[in-house]
């Protein structure tokens, strides 16, 4: 499995000077195992086409990298701002020229989202994976958000591993700097907690409405 190097993560500190080349390292992405639940990996990475900082990714590259994988569906966890910000304002649109198919759910950097939305995109998610399609996953360094919502995945998918494991699989797989603040943190370790409340809830509200 590709590994984010400490090197790399901090590439995706903030800054606004640019190189003056274009770089042409190899796009990485990270494939987290699913096992047993699932035959398919999902994939992790960092924005591709990046243009920021010591960053000068070309999008074509990077997109015809992701085709190379097989990539079908991706999930894009940047704000629309975001986007614009990293010189990809186009990017959801050059994903679907290409045949990929875009879920976008923008969750602010090193923000967690609501319960029901975090059920919404694992819902998506699982959906895509049960239909066997290569699935990847991307905020902008895909460390924080991204993780986050794999580590929840991982959460939902298994009843044997617990929080900790959660993030400590997703540093492994990705850096240390992978679930990046301590709301991010804390969000994981009441995650199981904070859905049985949410499932149950739902679960009260729809047979009150069969009534």
């Amino acid at each position: 499995m590709a590994r984010v190097r400490a090197a790399e993560a901090n590439e995706f500190e903030s800054s606004d000077e640019e190189p003056s080349e274009e770089e042409q390292v190899p796009f990485q992405v990270s494939w987290l195992a699913l096992s047993p639940t699932y035959s398919q990996f999902l994939g992790i990475c960092s924005l591709p086409g990046c243009r920021f900082k010591s960053i000068r990714r070309s999008l074509q590259k990077d997109i015809d990298e992701l085709k190379s994988y097989g990539v079908q569906d991706v999930f894009v966890l940047c704000t629309r701002g975001e986007l614009s910000k990293y010189r990809v304002p186009h990017l959801l649109e050059a994903y679907q020229s290409q045949g990929i198919a875009v879920h976008h759910h923008p969750i602010s950097d090193g923000d967690t989202p609501d319960i029901a939305k975090c059920c919404l995109i694992l819902k998506e998610l699982r959906s895509c994976l049960e239909g066997d399609r290569k699935t990847l996953i991307h905020c902008y360094g895909g460390l924080g958000r991204s993780c986050l919502i794999a580590a929840c995945l991982l959460l939902q998918i298994s009843d044997t591993i617990g929080p900790q494991q959660a993030i400590d699989s997703l540093r492994d797989l990705r850096g240390s700097g992978a679930i990046q603040t301590i709301k991010q943190y804390n969000y994981l370790h009441d995650f199981q907690q904070t859905l049985a409340v949410h499932l149950a809830t739902e679960g009260a509200t729809a047979r009150s409405v069969s009534r």
